[in-house]
């Protein structure tokens, strides 16, 4: 198995700049998830790594070796990709043998690794079906399992659950973990756009939005610690809370008055020019609660009430905000549309931004 190392790599097409200036280094043995909304190049920069789109600038290493140039068959890379892509009048072995016998390996050495693919992926009873006799959840395993055969240096999945229902997505997610957990050696990328894959799959997220990186980091490190609005949005379901404030009080805590509402202790240093700044304080649904207190992040009326059993989302219109407010509040509630709430959080569950977006802990 592989380490990747992307130094200043770019892509564009034409005059338009698809990709900048990526530095990024995956370490062997690592899942790591490209993660960010449509067009911000995520598949893109999959696909050059996998050598079908060219690198426009920038250097990629495989193993220490450089790669811009070699042919994708040659760079011991194994791709699944959205669609399962399989032949529909071979069976599963003979889907997943196909690229052994293209290159030629002897039949005993085939046949060894698709039984060794099979148990890794519970498709043992399956060998013998054509793909119409499967579900999807069992052909994109067939997908993964033709992967697996080649023995790849790298594994590279662009949005294989994409095509899937919710209930197959939520089942195949959990078969990659266990795959990766049976093959920890091996080294791993994967893509999507749906951040709740990515927070379950990863040892590493990186967030690319416009072309650029936004942030790596392990999944809570993104949690608990973005480092700027972006990231604190995408990250999480349902989204951060964005509310606006302006710096009352410095120091090693920061005393923020709330547009709509009372004034926080934020236990985040700040230094004397911050000072009567306008700030952005972030707060997750799920850390808001209702209070009767002076100290409130939040004070409105109900605009729409969902109540969904374990929990209840409640939403507001906040001014200033071009996203309504939400509380994730336990349990089922007699709140009604109109009624007027009051919200604070833990201090340490706020998070606060600077007008351009950056977080305070990354200044």
């Amino acid at each position: 198995m592989a380490s990747l190392e992307l130094t200043s790599v770019s892509k564009s097409y034409g005059e338009v700049e698809v990709l900048r200036n990526i530095n990024l280094s995956i370490e062997q043995g690592e899942l790591v998830v490209f993660v960010g909304p449509s067009g911000c190049g995520k598949s893109t920069l999959l696909r050059m790594i996998a050598g079908l789109e060219t690198i426009t600038g920038g250097e990629l290493q495989i193993d220490g070796q450089r790669m811009n140039e070699t042919p994708p068959a040659q760079r011991g890379i194994a791709m699944v990709f959205q669609t399962y892509a399989l032949y529909p009048h071979m069976t599963v072995r003979e889907n997943m043998a196909f690229g052994l016998k293209i290159a030629k390996k002897p039949k005993a050495e085939i046949d060894e690794a698709i039984a060794n693919a099979a148990r890794i992926l519970q498709l043992d009873q399956y060998l013998d079906r054509l793909p119409k006799a499967l579900s999807g959840g069992q052909r994109q395993r067939v997908a993964i399992g033709r992967s697996i055969v080649r023995d790849p240096k790298v594994f590279l999945f662009d949005e294989p659950l994409s095509n899937l229902d919710a209930a197959l997505r939520v089942a195949t997610r959990i078969e990659i973990a266990q795959l990766k957990e049976s093959m920890p050696e091996s080294t791993m990328i994967y893509v999507t756009h749906d951040q709740v894959e990515a927070m379950t799959l990863a040892s590493r997220i990186v967030v690319l939005h416009g072309g650029d990186i936004e942030q790596v980091g392990a999944p809570l490190e993104l949690y608990e610690r973005p480092a700027n609005v972006f990231v604190a949005r995408f990250i999480g379901s349902p989204s951060m809370n964005i509310l606006g404030g302006t710096v009352s009080g410095t120091g090693a805590q920061t005393t923020v008055k709330m547009d709509q509402g009372g004034t926080m202790s934020v236990p985040i240093a700040s230094i004397d020019s911050d000072m009567g700044q306008k700030v952005q304080v972030g707060v997750r649904p799920e850390d808001l609660v209702e209070t009767a207190g002076e100290d409130f992040v939040f004070e409105g009326a109900v605009a729409v009430i969902e109540k969904l059993g374990e929990t209840t989302n409640l939403y507001f219109e906040a001014d200033g905000t071009e996203d309504p407010l939400i509380a994730k509040l336990p349990g089922t509630r007699e709140t009604r549309k109109g009624d007027t709430v009051r919200l604070t959080a833990s201090p340490d569950k706020l998070h606060m931004f600077e007008k351009s977006g950056k977080s305070f802990l990354y200044r």
